[in-house]
């Protein structure tokens, strides 16, 4: 007889008869009572996948990072490097997806292949993952707040662009996706799939306009010219290497669609598919879009050393030499990046949530609800939003610290990619029949390419906490591995206080009444 069940948060759920006596199989065959609805389709989840990375819209904001250390060079092989480390990553978490789609995603998965101290490596996974995300979605409103201010100094050069005006640019960009996901929830799919149309659309247009105006540059100053020494970093490996954040950063968060889960129809085919289609296309995307501005750059200084803040603000102006001309070529990437936060906060949201709803956070109980009128997890919605704003504030004091910030969101993020992919690796070489065959499965590929994932990861992650510049200054430090290992011990000192005693992992409580 099949008993009835249920999560704390009250979502009821109903278990399958036990069979092999495999953790792993068994809980993932339990069946969550829908708490959200499921409104979105393939079309709109792979939208969602691929305007929620909006790549080659942020490599343009990034590019600075390539331009200091690599140079075109660097960029161009880096970008390749990016594409594939990244698709090997969004493959190996799609064959988990495809097991067991839900909203907690990495935490999950962790707990359930992990053979020991699974409740620990579950809770610790869940704090890095969800700190992680919310700083991610900070990268969309920064970037745009800041490209407003840089447009309005290149129109105005008597302007003195103020790091409080880029904070309240900040909030005002991203009122309006705050809004939409509060009381709009519903036309997300709409917007999702005009935004993934004006992505796709807007790379040409952009990429026919650098070209049709801009003088060219050689093919050897695009695949051969490759910078070391302009801040600092003389050695070509390391240069190269940490060159790499400006084009990391645009393909981070290939599981975003994930945490989307189980708001999407279908999940177990749809999220696998959306998530390696939408990376793919987007590295893509972003390699045509910086060889196009690479040929079609001017003076490399004054792009590099621009008052504006933004390399490609300048590089615009150089190709056109009008202003309306560089503003409409702005906004079109603008525009697809600033919708991605729609997307990039629905998901950050359902992750909060999903991890409250497994007790995972301070107050759990509170942020664990869903909003029966807007049919939302309304309060973790309004969490992320309060992180959004409070990070923020560092641009105030040090725009250094923020970018670190920004840094600090990919290097968390692979570290969650790594977890669950170590012990899924630790998984196929000693119990390799204990592992579920969902609907997408890499087969004999599977761990080559897992291996391959964490080579990729790891060696992101080395590099990604590196100063940008030497000599190291208070000004110019790269905070982001101590603000990482911040929290880190805070996840490790909550366990110890609270966890220990409130965690079970993702796991399943019997409910006693009936449905």
């Amino acid at each position: 007889m099949q008993e009835e069940m249920q999560m704390k948060s009250g979502s009821a759920v109903r278990s399958e008869p036990a069979g092999s006596g495999n953790i792993a199989h068994e809980s993932v065959s339990y069946r969550q009572k829908q708490q959200l609805e499921r409104y979105l389709n393939f079309f709109s989840s792979l939208a969602f996948s691929a305007t929620l990375l909006a790549t080659w819209e942020s490599a343009g904001g990034s590019i600075q990072a390539g331009l200091a250390n690599g140079g075109p060079a660097g960029i161009v092989y880096g970008i390749i490097l990016s594409t594939v480390g990244n698709v090997a990553i969004a493959c190996s978490l799609a064959e988990l997806a495809s097991i067991h789609p839900t909203a907690g995603a990495q935490y999950h998965w962790s707990f359930f292949l992990a053979s020991r101290g699974r409740r620990f490596i579950s809770f610790f996974q869940g704090w890095v993952t969800v700190f992680s995300w919310s700083a991610l979605v900070c990268i969309a409103p920064f970037f745009i707040g800041n490209q407003i201010q840089g447009m309005v100094k290149l129109a105005h050069p008597d302007y003195e662009m103020e790091r409080w005006r880029g904070t309240l640019l900040m909030w005002a960009v991203a009122l309006i996706p705050i809004i939409i996901n509060v009381f709009a929830r519903r036309v997300l799919g709409g917007i999702e799939v005009a935004a993934g149309i004006m992505h796709v659309v807007f790379l040409p247009v952009t990429i026919a306009v650098f070209v049709i105006l801009a003088p060219r540059n050689p093919n050897s100053f695009v695949w051969e010219t490759f910078v070391t020494g302009l801040v600092g970093w003389k050695n070509p490996g390391a240069s190269f290497s940490i060159g790499l954040l400006g084009v990391i950063t645009p393909l981070a968060g290939v599981d975003g669609v994930i945490h989307m889960a189980e708001e999407v129809k279908n999940a177990k085919t749809v999220v696998p598919r959306s998530m390696i289609y939408g990376t793919i296309i987007n590295g893509s995307m972003a390699f045509c879009y910086l060889i196009a501005i690479l040929y079609c750059m001017g003076d490399y200084t004054e792009a590099l050393m621009s008052p504006t803040g933004y390399p490609i603000i300048t590089i615009a102006y150089q190709a056109t030499g009008s202003l309306p001309a560089t503003f409409v070529l702005m906004a079109m990437g603008m525009v697809p990046g600033w919708i991605a936060f729609f997307n990039g906060l629905a998901s950050v949201t359902r992750l909060a949530w999903a991890f409250a709803r497994d007790n995972g956070l301070p107050f759990s109980d509170y942020f664990a609800r869903v909003d029966p009128r807007y049919k939302i997890p309304l309060r973790a919605l309004f969490l992320v939003a309060s992180i959004l704003v409070a990070l923020s504030f560092i641009q105030i004091g040090s725009t250094s610290a923020f970018n670190a910030i920004l840094s600090l969101s990919t290097l968390g993020l692979y570290i969650s990619y790594l977890i669950p992919l170590w012990l899924l690796v630790f998984k196929r070489l000693t119990a390799p029949h204990d592992i579920p065959k969902g609907t997408f499965n890499l087969g004999k590929w599977g761990l080559p390419i897992n291996l391959l994932a964490i080579l990729f990861a790891t060696y992101f992650a080395i590099f990604l906490p590196f100063p940008a510049e030497l000599p190291v200054t208070g000004e110019n430090m790269n905070y982001a591995g101590p603000v990482l290992g911040f929290v880190m011990l805070f996840a490790c000192a909550d366990w110890l206080v609270r966890g220990r005693f409130k965690w079970e992992g993702p796991t399943m409580k019997p409910y006693a009444r009936d449905l």
